[in-house]
Order: C-alpha cells, then structure tokens, then sequence
C-alpha cells in the first residue's frame, strides 16, 4: 500500500525540463539565434568569397599576312610628298580672290587666286594702242615706197630713152632705198610693239596664280585683300603664298635607320608597313632608296620606301612603323602575287604577361579567367603574333588588370 502511494506522489510531481523547453520564449529566442546564424554565414560568404573583376575581351582571330620572310630590321618614319608646292607669285600684288579650300583637288593648270590688275590692265592697253599706231605707220611708209618704186622705173625708162639725166635716175634710186629702209624700220617698229603686247599679258598672265601639277589643297595661307610676295617682306603682313598643294600620286615613307644596322637595308627590299592611325592595317612597300648620306649628329641614314599600292587613308606627315623582310627572288614580270596564309593570331601587347616561364594570356570562359602559357611570334606594329596556347574563337583578355589571377570570377565587357 505504501508503495502505491509512492508511484501516485510521483506521477503528480511536475517537470520542470520539459516545461521550459516547450516554452514559447524559448522558441522565440531560438529563432532569432538561427536567423542571426545564417546573416552571419551570409556576410562571411559575401566578403570572403571571390571578387568580380570588369575585364574588356576580344575573340581571338586568325590574321593573314603576306609572305615575305622575317623581319631582319624595324624602324619609324613618316609619310612623306615626294611632289608638293606652295603656290605663290612672280611679283608683288594684292589679293583679289582666292578659289580654294583646304581639301579641295585641283587640276595641273587650274587657277586658285588672281591678284588686282587694274594697273597692269592699263599698262596693256596702252601696248596695245602702241602696236596699232605701229602698224598704220607701216601702212605709210609701204604707200611712200611703192610711190617711190613707181617714179623710179619711170626715170630709168626716161633715162634709157636719153631724155634725163644720170643723176635723176641716181636719185629717184636713193629716194626708193631710203624708203624701202624706213619701211623696214616700221616693220621693226611693229615686231617690238607685238612683243611688248605678249610682255604685258604676260604680267597679267602671272596674275591668275595657276596649280603647277594635279594634287590636293592642304593649306590656305592668304585671303583676299592681302598683300603677296614672292619674297619675305617682315612684320607678318605680307604673305608669300596664297595655298600648299601635294601630289598625293607621290607619297612615299621616309625612315631614319641607325648607321649600324643599314647594311640590313637594301634596294627593292619587301616592306611591310603600318601606319600608327590605323596599326592592324599592314601596307605592303618596297625600298626605293638609300640615301647616300648620313646624319653624323644622329648617326642615322635616310631610307626612302615606296607603297605598293596607294590609299585615300595614306596621308602626309603620318606616322609609319615599317619592318624591313629578309631577302627573298623578286618574282618574274607577269606571275601572280603569292597568296596570303596564316601567319597565327594577332593580340595586342597589352593582352600579354610575362614571367620567369615566358609569355600568358588569359582566356575567358563561363565568366572565369584562365591563365594560358603562349608562344610568340613576329610582332606586328602594336600587335603579336600568338602561335600557340590560343585557340581562334577563344575570348580573351584584352588589357590585363594588375588585380587579375588564374581562376578570377570576371565580368567581360
């Protein structure tokens, strides 16, 4: 019996553990620990995971490039005009008008200004009226003559009939001769007023300033109003050329190649060239000449270079990278140019790193850089070749960000 009671005092008792875990402030509490615990893992995750770096990407392209062997020497120029002028004036004048603008194409012949003739205009008249005033005194003095042939065959008739005398017949002769000189002194007369005519359209000629050759407008350097000159007046008011035109038939490349390296360089030599406006176009060229002189301050000589083929893009005063190919057969008169082949991809300098195992580059892909060992080739202006380790149609980085490493989340642009 006494046991019984116990077991029923011990059913009654309450417990306490149980109590306070099913509590609702303990559930409350629980919540907010665990929601605390995932923020936190959160954050961990957000700062210490791996940053997104903005990279610029490029597809990777096979270049074609000519064959002409390997660059045995590279150098820097500009585009030259073997044919240009300044159009100025043989005399000292005002401007009366100006036909051109910069860029304009002009004709060989064509006139671009003409300065005042109002003086020389009545220089010319005046020789005109001179000429016409010669040649009615001709017109006189052949009248006089012809007068004077008549009355002597009259008096050589007389004379041979006995009815005059010698000295009638001697000086109706004299009086013929000495007309006959004046004639010809009129004739002369006529000859020198012609001439000062062609003299005094010749000024006015040289008035209308005239394109000395087909070419293109470059400069404008008078208007109208101004005073021109052939030769420099001082103080800036007087100018010496009323515009520059250049033959853009005749443009060629000069470099300054270093004295120690120009028997790399020789005529006709295969030259590929690239201009830095536009350095992916590569121009094919040929030497034309070397200069047979050098520069002793900069120890350099001048090497002329001629386009193979001229271009709207090409202009003067450009500046040119060129890269001298080694010696190859000129090819026969007639035959085909041999075609282009792949020469690898192409990538510019800044998509290159370098280390103590050679040249890298990283390629892009599934938004992942990928640090790729490469090998070079012949650099191209501001490019290079790749010849392996990329593969064409491959993206890649095009400028490499110092924060950049092998397995970095990227965003390409």
């Amino acid at each position: 019996m006494a046991n019984n009671n116990a077991e029923l005092l011990s059913q009654l008792r309450i417990n306490r553990d149980v109590a306070e875990t099913d509590s609702p402030r303990y559930g409350l509490w629980g919540g907010l620990v665990g929601l605390a615990l995932v923020l936190a893992g959160l954050l961990y995750w957000f700062f210490s995971g791996p940053q997104v770096i903005a990279v610029n990407v490029e597809m990777a392209r096979v270049s074609l490039l000519q064959t002409g062997g390997n660059s045995v020497l590279d150098a820097t120029g500009y585009v030259t005009a073997r044919r240009q002028a300044t159009v100025s004036s043989k005399v000292t004048g005002k401007v009366l008008e100006v036909l051109v603008e910069e860029g304009m194409a002009v004709e060989e012949g064509q006139v671009v200004a003409r300065l005042d003739d109002v003086n020389l205009r009545r220089r010319f008249d005046l020789a005109t009226a001179s000429l016409a005033t010669a040649k009615t005194r001709v017109l006189e003095a052949r009248a006089r003559a012809t007068e004077a042939q008549l009355n002597l065959r009259r008096v050589a008739e007389l004379t041979r009939r006995k009815l005059t005398s010698q000295a009638e017949l001697d000086a109706a002769q004299a009086q013929y001769d000495s007309l006959n000189a004046q004639l010809a002194t009129r004739r002369a007369e006529v000859v020198t007023a012609e001439r000062e005519v062609a003299l005094r359209q010749q000024d006015l000629d040289d008035l209308m300033l005239r394109a000395p050759f087909a070419g293109v407008v470059v400069t404008k350097n008078a208007q109208p109003g101004e005073m021109i000159s052939p030769v420099s007046a001082g103080g800036g008011f007087t100018r010496t050329g009323i515009c520059s035109i250049v033959d853009m038939d005749s443009l060629e490349i000069e470099v300054d190649v270093n004295e120690a390296y120009i028997q790399r360089v020789f005529p006709k030599q295969v030259v590929e060239a690239s201009l830095e406006a536009y350095p992916d176009w590569k121009i094919p060229a040929k030497v034309i000449a070397i200069v047979p002189t050098a520069d002793r301050q900069k120890a350099t000589v001048r090497v002329r270079i001629g386009f193979d083929q001229l271009d709207p893009r090409i202009l003067p005063d450009m500046g040119v990278r060129v890269a001298f190919r080694g010696s190859q057969p000129a090819a026969p008169a007639g035959a085909a140019t041999p075609a282009a082949k792949p020469e690898g991809i192409q990538v510019p300098d800044s998509a290159l790193v370098t280390d103590d195992d050679g040249y890298a580059i990283y390629v892009v892909s599934a938004n992942v850089a990928e640090r790729r060992a490469v090998t070079v080739g012949d650099r191209n202006g501001r490019r290079r070749q790749v010849l392996s380790g990329l593969q064409p149609g491959e993206s890649y980085v095009v400028e490499v960000p110092e924060a950049l490493y092998d397995g970095a989340a990227v965003a390409p642009n």
